[in-house]
């Protein structure tokens, strides 16, 4: 049994949507090449029926019994060849459109995760979702479509070999009749291609538009807001639905002329034969052979525009792919290595000193979270790690010793367990000391199946509360050698927080931590915290000591209480 998808996809060419699906068929050639195999041997015992059928005739006609026999028995053969032929046909259709389709959701996964935050600000997310929702569909369809349409080249080219060989006026009607059918249908494509690329465009513009008011229907319903964004939806839907009516017109006329055009071949076909016919030119044999032949061509003419038809919207939809793999993150790495220790932002002197529960408490919530992305090479900055700049780290190493947990981190659909130790290698000890560390024991208790009960997407059962702890045990199991954390304790009541600064200073112990809050509970709780105002640091020391010497800290974290 193959397996799929593959460990390693590859490096996509992404210079072209054309060179981008020449990427993918190279990568699975073999089985396109074994596919298209199978289909050309499905079509030619296809293309063969007639011509026996009218052998088999003629013997009828002549009373010779041998040759009826050996032309059953052929066809026969034929039929057992044709229905093999196109099971094993249809398994490598299926395996090559999945091969297709996967490749391009690795690549561009692969490729989201190495944009991280860049991706949503160059692309939105409607422009993403339609990649998964039809654009890999119409990739593994042309990849399917490669199979069928090259046999069925191969059972036009035999028929009209096989017409050439018992009437050249036949043969020639046929060898210029396909060339000229397709040209027929050339004009339609690139209309096509332009109204499917600008359908795909406002598809993906109305997603974007549906995400944000599910999103923010909390926000539309406080300010009275909702009908004036439902009236947006409406227009834009109704953009959406013209833009779909003129891809259906020019759909609509390729359709008819699969039908319309092979048939005219095929009139004419059919009305040369009868008229040879008639002439005894050609037997009664050999006339049923070419009625039989008009009917078959009709199937191979019509795969040969249905590619046409498949290949273009593979084609726009490589296009979408190539624009997401084309994209440049913001921040790269180097190959430098760091053994650690300090981790300092130039511009603003925050410095987390290593071993010690650090927090960091901003005038404005803004640049906490300005300074973290850049701590966590998030964002581009002047940051060391040790004696080395951040920058010159890969960006995989630096992901992996320093993770920023914040409150815009999302909990995915799966169980509990898969959901908070994802890498798979916690043991139950640990995620038990994660969870009262977050104090999220509570939540896992009220679950009937527990660490193995499902999580809907986004976490949906639980409280914005519960989401945030649940959020801090996955961060805690993680267990990095820097833990960022942005306003951790933000959704739950005073009497929790208190609790999580106290079991979150002891469960990382040694290890450097960072907490971006400006909550008197925890900051009360950490061995340091620096002040900052206007971007950079203002005061450092232990939070007693601020309250009692920095009057701007004390007004920030008191909210100007007495």
């Amino acid at each position: 049994m193959r397996s799929l998808p593959v460990a390693d996809p590859g490096a996509p060419d992404a210079r072209s949507p054309f060179r981008y699906l020449c990427w993918v068929a190279r990568n699975q050639a073999g089985h396109l090449l074994i596919g298209a195999g199978y289909a050309t041997l499905w079509w030619l015992a296809m293309a063969l029926v007639p011509m026996v059928m009218g052998r088999g005739i003629d013997a009828v006609r002549t009373k010779d019994t041998s040759a009826l026999l050996t032309w059953g028995l052929v066809l026969l053969v034929l039929g057992a060849v044709q229905a093999a032929a196109g099971i094993l046909r249809h398994r490598m259709a299926v395996y090559n459109w999945l091969a297709g389709a996967y490749r391009t959701v690795q690549v561009t996964v692969r490729q989201a995760t190495r944009l991280g935050a860049t991706l949503p600000k160059r692309m939105s997310t409607g422009e993403v979702v339609s990649v998964g929702n039809s654009d890999i569909a119409h990739i593994g369809n042309a990849m399917d479509i490669l199979l069928r349409g090259s046999g069925s080249v191969v059972a036009v080219v035999a028929v009209t070999v096989i017409l050439i060989g018992t009437s050249l006026p036949l043969g020639l009607t046929v060898l210029v009749g396909v060339p000229a059918m397709a040209l027929a249908v050339t004009p339609l494509l690139r209309p096509l291609n332009r109204r499917q690329h600008a359908h795909r465009d406002l598809s993906g513009e109305l997603s974007t538009r549906a995400a944000d008011i599910v999103a923010g229907l909390r926000v539309l319903r406080g300010i009275g807001g909702e009908q004036v964004f439902a009236d947006r939806y409406v227009t834009e839907s109704q953009r959406v639905r013209r833009a779909g009516v003129k891809v259906a017109s020019v759909e609509s006329l390729l359709e008819g002329a699969q039908i319309l055009l092979p048939g005219l071949l095929i009139a004419a076909v059919t009305w040369l034969g009868a008229t040879f016919a008639t002439r005894g030119e050609i037997t009664i044999g050999q006339l049923v052979a070419f009625y039989g032949y008009a009917a078959f061509l009709i199937t191979p003419l019509r795969t040969l525009i249905e590619a046409a038809d498949k290949l273009t919207k593979g084609h726009v939809a490589a296009r979408r792919v190539v624009r997401i793999l084309s994209l440049e993150p913001e921040v790269d790495g180097g190959a430098a290595t760091s053994p650690g220790g300090l981790l300092r932002d130039v511009a603003s002197g925050v410095a987390v000193r290593p071993g010690t529960f650090t927090a960091l408490a901003a005038a404005t919530p803004e640049d906490a979270i300005v300074i973290a992305d850049r701590l966590g090479r998030y964002r581009d900055g002047d940051v060391d790690f040790g004696d080395v700049p951040l920058n010159t780290l890969p960006i995989a190493e630096v992901r992996r010793r320093i993770l920023v947990a914040d409150n815009d981190a999302a909990l995915f659909a799966g169980t509990l367990r898969e959901e908070l130790d994802v890498a798979g290698t916690a043991s139950d000890d640990d995620l038990a000391d994660a969870l009262y560390a977050a104090c999220a024991t509570d939540i896992v208790d009220a679950l009937p199946d527990g660490l193995d009960g499902h999580v809907a997407e986004s976490g949906r059962e639980f409280s914005g509360g519960q989401r945030q702890r649940l959020r801090l045990t996955r961060a805690l199991l993680s267990d990095p050698e820097v833990l960022i954390l942005v306003e951790p304790t933000s959704a739950v009541d005073a009497h929790t927080e208190a609790r999580i600064a106290d079991r979150l200073a002891k469960a990382r112990a040694g290890r450097t931590t960072l907490v971006c809050t400006t909550s008197p509970l925890v900051l009360d709780r950490t061995d340091h915290v620096i002040y900052v105002e206007g971007g950079v640091v203002r005061a450092q020391g232990t939070h007693r000591e601020l309250l009692a010497t920095a009057p701007a800290y004390a007004a920030v974290v008191t909210r100007g209480e007495s």
